[in-house]
C-alpha cells in the first residue's frame, strides 16, 4: 500500500538521496582527475601534439644541397711520388699537329653560358668589374696577381688591352701533343684544353715567351712560384696519362727537392 505522500511504508526513502548524489560527485571528479593523468602522461595527446607543432621541427626544413669537394691538398700525393709513376720517353714530333685538335675554342664545358677563357679570368682576377654577356657575366676590369712575375696587372676588356692577361696552358698543347695527346681521344684532348687545373691567368708576355716550352726549357721568372708550377705540370701529365723526357724529369726533380712536401694541386 502506498501513503498519500508515495512513500512506501516501513521504508526510509528521503535521507537515502543526499548520500547518492554526493557517491556520484565523488566518482565523477576521480574519473576526471584520472582522465587528465592519462593525457599528461600518454605522448600523442592533444596537448603533447600542440606543443610539438609550436616547436619548429629540422626536419621539416629543406636541406642543402652538399657542395662537391675534392681531396684536400693534405690527402693528395706528394708531388715527388706523383712525378716519380710518370713515363720517361722521348720527345715525339710535331707531325700532324693543329691546335684545332683540342677543340675549334674554348669550350663551355659546364653549359653555364660563359667559356673556360672567362671562367678563369673570374677565378683568378680580383676586384673585377662584369657586365652581362648572353648568360655569362663577363669580366670588364680587374686585377691579375701574376703568379710567373710577381706583379700586379690592371686588366681591361679590349682590343689592344686584353692580351696584357693571358690564360696559359701549365703543360703546353704542343708539349701535350710531343708526349702522349697525340694517342688521346678528341674528347679527351678537349678536356685536356679547358681543365682548370691546367689553366692559368698570367702575364701576357711570359705566355709568349714560354711558348711550348717544359720545365727543362722554361719556368717561371718568380722564383716563389716555380715549386707550385712544376707540382701543377705534375697533376696534368699523370692526370692524362702524358710523359716526361729525362730533361725535363731532371729539372722538376731538382725543383722539388726544394719543396719535398709539396702536394699536386687537385682543382
Amino acid at each position: 500500500m502506498f501513503s498519500r505522500s508515495g512513500a512506501v511504508p516501513g521504508v526510509r526513502h528521503a535521507p537515502a538521496v543526499p548520500a547518492v548524489v554526493g557517491l556520484l560527485a565523488t566518482g565523477l571528479l576521480s574519473g576526471l582527475l584520472a582522465a587528465c593523468s592519462i593525457a599528461a602522461a600518454v605522448p600523442g595527446t592533444t596537448t603533447a601534439a600542440a606543443t610539438a607543432d609550436a616547436r619548429p621541427s629540422a626536419a621539416r626544413a629543406p636541406s642543402s644541397p652538399a657542395r662537391p669537394s675534392g681531396p684536400s691538398s693534405s690527402s693528395a700525393p706528394l708531388a715527388t711520388a706523383v712525378l716519380a709513376g710518370l713515363a720517361v720517353k722521348g720527345r715525339a714530333p710535331m707531325t700532324g699537329y693543329r691546335r684545332a685538335l683540342f677543340g675549334a675554342d674554348w669550350a663551355d664545358e659546364d653549359h653555364d653560358g660563359c667559356s673556360t677563357r672567362e671562367e678563369i679570368l673570374q677565378r683568378d682576377l680580383t676586384g673585377t668589374t662584369r657586365r652581362a654577356s648572353g648568360r655569362c657575366a663577363v669580366v670588364v676590369t680587374g686585377t691579375l696577381a701574376d703568379p710567373y712575375s710577381g706583379r700586379r696587372i690592371a686588366f681591361q676588356r679590349g682590343e689592344s688591352t686584353s692580351s696584357l692577361v693571358q690564360i696559359d696552358h701549365v703543360v703546353a698543347v704542343g708539349d701535350a701533343w710531343q708526349k702522349g695527346a697525340q694517342q688521346l681521344t678528341p674528347a679527351r684532348r678537349l678536356a685536356f684544353y679547358n681543365d682548370p687545373l691546367n689553366l692559368l691567368a698570367v702575364e701576357g708576355h711570359l705566355n709568349q715567351s714560354k711558348g711550348d716550352g717544359d720545365a727543362a726549357t722554361w719556368l717561371p721568372p718568380s722564383t716563389a712560384y716555380r715549386c707550385s708550377y712544376v707540382a701543377r705540370q705534375v697533376a696534368v701529365k699523370a692526370r692524362y696519362g702524358l710523359w716526361v723526357t729525362t730533361a725535363e724529369k731532371a729539372a722538376i726533380g731538382r725543383i722539388l727537392a726544394t719543396c719535398p712536401d709539396r702536394r699536386v694541386p687537385t682543382g
